[in-house]
């Protein structure tokens, strides 16, 4: 779709004047005839606003294949064919790292923040802030324009109820409650290095306890934990079917639907709830740059966001976009463990490299 407007009144007021001057020659004429196409032509290729992308592929790496109805209406308003492959966002910091001769694509959308702070330290994404994107709170995007969020994701627990009355133990209401040794064994969480939400949990808890307490809560869940998952959805599953009874997850409506189907509970720990903003960005020399930035402005429209916190199932106190409703989950924004963004991406590895160590005899 263009949009163009002509200038047509400047264009008859610029003829008036050349035919005023004479334009009865043929000299004249032609002369007035090459001013007023120049004119039309320098008006024209102002006002012109090209959004019709189509013929054109936007290749997309995003956490879930259920951003395909945003996608296709961004297709329907601009003619672009979108492409999409879901990864976790560690997955895609791996992949980049490995192989940075090429941009994997043109937009990366979702995943935690960790992931896309530290592609921007090892300079792996473009630039882009435009006048749509600083509507967004200065918390919730980069003050460089690397990145933004397209939402909150937090962390909480799912819980078999079924399992633990068989063996007489008592869900837990807190994070402070899983080093408890009563649960050993029945504890699951994903690798903190694939899932971004189970990083965000592991940080939360750094900046709530301080990095020495906090290490030694993590050394005691540890010791209940018998391996790690490799996939981000493998606590919920797993917790789903029976082989543990309780999972690390991130919170949202699909949590609470799995939860009913399968006879489970979902705990907002009362200590805390641990948080990440989900990040969008343009990858480095992405062939769809243009794109990818109409996607970003396309995505950031109150509708589109209303429709996004639908497809997420996100609670009202999870969206970043001021005047966009959301679910109602149960999430109290008091209840958000007060967090150190400046170092989540920075002290990224660091973490990872010390959790790697301390869980080395639970890798799969």
């Amino acid at each position: 779709m263009k949009k163009s407007k002509k200038l047509g009144i400047l264009a008859t007021l610029v003829c008036g004047v050349l035919l005023f001057a004479g334009c009865g020659s043929s000299t004249d004429e032609s002369s007035a005839s090459n001013s007023e196409s120049k004119v039309e032509e320098t008006a024209s290729s102002e006002t012109v606003e090209t959004t019709d992308f189509s013929g054109k592929t936007l290749n997309v790496v995003t956490t879930s294949d259920a951003y395909k109805a945003l996608f296709d209406k961004f297709s329907e308003e601009t003619g672009a064919k979108v492409e999409f492959l879901s990864m976790s966002s560690g997955e895609v910091l791996s992949r980049m790292k490995a192989d940075k001769s090429e941009p994997m694509a043109d937009l990366w959308f979702g995943g935690g923040l960790d992931a896309f702070m530290q592609a921007k330290t090892d300079g792996l994404l473009e630039q882009y802030q435009s006048d749509v994107v600083k509507t967004i709170d200065e918390d919730y995007r980069d003050p460089d324009g690397y990145w933004l969020s397209k939402g909150l994701t937090v962390g909480g627990l799912l819980v078999n109820d079924e399992i633990l009355k068989e063996k007489d133990i008592e869900a837990p209401e807190t994070w402070a409650d899983l080093a408890d040794s009563k649960y050993k064994d029945e504890v699951i969480m994903s690798d903190p290095a694939i899932s971004g939400t189970m990083y965000a949990i592991v940080k939360g808890i750094l900046d709530k306890d301080g990095t020495d307490k906090g290490w030694e809560y993590w050394e005691k869940v540890n010791e209940n934990i018998q391996f790690y998952g490799k996939r981000g959805k493998d606590p919920q599953e797993k917790t789903a079917s029976g082989e543990f009874a309780i999972g690390l997850v991130p919170v949202d409506q699909s949590t609470f639907d799995a939860a009913e189907e399968n006879n489970l509970s979902v705990v907002y720990p009362s200590d805390g709830i641990p948080w990440v903003p989900e990040g969008v960005a343009v990858f480095k020399d992405a062939p769809g740059k243009e794109m990818a930035e109409a996607f970003i402005d396309f995505m950031l429209k109150p509708e589109n966001m209303q429709q996004l916190a639908e497809i997420d199932g996100k609670d009202t106190n999870q969206i970043i976009v001021d005047g966009v409703k959301g679910l109602d989950l149960g999430l109290e924004k008091k209840d958000l463990i007060k967090e150190d963004l400046t170092t989540f991406g920075s002290d990224r590895q660091t973490i990872l490299d010390k959790w790697a160590d301390m869980t080395a005899d639970k890798a799969q």
